[in-house]
């Protein structure tokens, strides 16, 4: 490949799998991988949806993607998710967790214990099946790198967040102590916090807010991108900031 062709495609032959893929932030991250050349193992929970993703990553010449239909919350559908990617791929090179609900708002002492239960499990169980499952797909690759988005709720909780706040904390605590583990591997983790963004969750959880005054999802692809192209990243000491990264791009002058 020329030096031209790798500016443009970055991640050519690399494999990314992203959850949460059928919309909002995760969608954004699997068209932004695919533009840069991977080739994308997408998951989400309708295949109606993963369809559509398709059709946009086909409309501009992007790497056919794979289309896993699954509910994260059903830990051994992932094991086997893993297992697929070794024998049609060997490894896996990025990962993109960005799959999460929100659950509503309300008071912890109100939250229905199935809810709680479903929160914890797709927001935290996840990503530790995830972790499980892909850790030795990702020691596989030249340099493999796991992404995982949290959110301003982990470090400054406020009423009725209880339940997205306390698995978003549990996630950061689950990833900084991988990372600590992996640390003298090739493997790197990273923790993203995209602030707020004009998704479905951010509407279900602020109704009278004016999406037009949020940043578009699409907004935050590059610097997946650049996280996973990235030939070191250390340790989650910190998470990276959308905003701060924005705030950091050059001002294009007309």
């Amino acid at each position: 490949m020329n030096s031209d062709a790798s500016e443009r495609q970055p991640l050519a032959g690399k494999i990314a799998l992203v959850t949460g893929a059928t919309r909002g932030i995760g969608r954004a991250s699997a068209v932004a991988l695919a533009a840069a050349g991977a080739h994308v193992i997408a998951v989400g929970r309708t295949q109606g949806a993963l369809e559509e993703l398709d059709d946009e990553l086909n409309s501009f010449g992007a790497p056919r993607p794979t289309l896993v239909p699954l509910d994260l919350t059903e830990g051994e559908s992932i094991d086997v998710l893993g297992a697929e990617i070794f024998n049609r791929h060997g490894h896996l090179d990025i990962m993109v967790h960005a799959a999460a609900m929100l659950g509503g708002l309300w008071p912890v002492a109100h939250i229905d214990p199935r809810l709680w239960d479903k929160v914890v499990s797709t927001n935290l169980g996840s990503a530790y099946r995830l972790i499980r499952s892909m850790e030795p797909l990702l020691r596989r690759a030249e340099a493999g790198r796991a992404l995982f988005l949290t959110s301003g709720a982990a470090v400054r909780p406020t009423a009725f967040w209880g339940s997205y706040a306390a698995t978003k904390a549990a996630l950061e605590a689950l990833v900084r102590s991988w990372a600590d583990e992996i640390e003298h591997t090739n493997v790197r983790a990273v923790l993203v916090n995209p602030g707020a963004m004009r998704t479905r969750m951010r509407a279900e959880a602020f109704p009278g807010e004016d999406p037009d005054t949020l940043p578009n999802p699409a907004e935050i692809g590059p610097m997946i991108v650049g996280l996973a192209a990235a030939s070191d990243l250390g340790l989650p000491a910190s998470t990276v900031q959308f905003s701060e990264w924005r705030a950091a791009q050059p001002v294009l002058s007309i």
